[in-house]
């Protein structure tokens, strides 16, 4: 399996694959290939990356900026997805890996999400009091800093993760 940077051929596959790994989850809204959609648009994307197997598009994994009451430097992890035949297989865990790295290797002071602990945790997110999200229960908003302190106050994702 390759991990590279999405070019504009991937764009669809992306979109499908988005859509096909979200369909049947009761915690989605099934508007993940709509904000991925919105951010390009916006050219917000900070990192896009995705996991090709013979050839074929598997996955992917998107980073852009946010903000968080005044503090700087923080990238927001998400959507991430995976061909839903493939998932379980650690194909997730290997683009969110290097996607961390790669965004670390530019100088962000760290990185914010909301998602399951369980799945988060295992790459050093954690939740912060002091930190939230638009209503999302406290134990969901995570993050992980790259050196500094961890940030609090609300994560404002870009427009897209609304408009969408």
């Amino acid at each position: 399996m390759e991990i590279r940077d999405e070019t504009a051929a991937d764009h669809i596959a992306i979109c499908d694959i988005t859509r096909a790994a979200f369909a049947d989850k009761p915690y989605s809204d099934q508007t993940e290939a709509e904000v991925i959609e919105g951010l390009r648009a916006a050219d917000a994307i900070r990192l896009s990356l995705v996991a090709v197997s013979a050839d074929e598009v598997v996955g992917n994994v998107v980073f852009s900026d946010v903000a968080i009451d005044g503090v700087a430097g923080w990238v927001g992890l998400g959507p991430v997805s995976v061909k839903p035949a493939l998932q379980r297989g650690g194909i997730g865990s290997v683009l969110i890996k290097a996607g961390l790295d790669r965004i670390r290797a530019t100088g962000a002071a760290g990185c914010v999400l909301v998602g399951d602990p369980g799945y988060y945790g295992r790459f050093g997110f954690k939740t912060v009091p002091g930190l939230g999200y638009g209503g999302v229960p406290d134990d969901y908003v995570m993050a992980l800093a790259f050196g500094g302190a961890l940030p609090r106050g609300t994560i404002v994702f870009h427009p897209a993760f609304g408009a969408a």
